[in-house]
């Protein structure tokens, strides 16, 4: 799979502004009311990235869950990335 395009990368944070956009990655925080709650969240993550074969390197403190998306065979970001990322959006309010 190829890496994104400098066009692709910009309209990917135009569209997803809540992610950072990193030289190789994706990255965001989201914050819930307690651990139970993040825990719920990393649970539909992982059945999502489980069902696209992609998965997030996941960061879990407390009430907040960083998620960081890079397709590492190919050395930076992919359309996996940003795909999965748009499916992780859509399970938030």
């Amino acid at each position: 799979m190829a890496l994104l395009s400098e066009m692709e990368r910009q309209e990917f944070a135009a569209s997803y502004p809540e992610w950072r956009l990193g030289e190789d990655d994706i990255q965001r925080t989201f914050t819930f009311r307690d651990f139970t709650e993040a825990m719920g969240f990393v649970t539909e993550v992982a059945l999502v990235a489980e069902k696209a074969g992609h998965h997030p390197d996941i960061e879990i403190r407390w009430n907040q869950v960083t998620l960081t998306l890079s397709t590492h065979s190919e050395g930076g970001l992919t359309r996996r990335d940003t795909d999965l990322a748009a499916q992780i959006s859509a399970l938030t309010p």
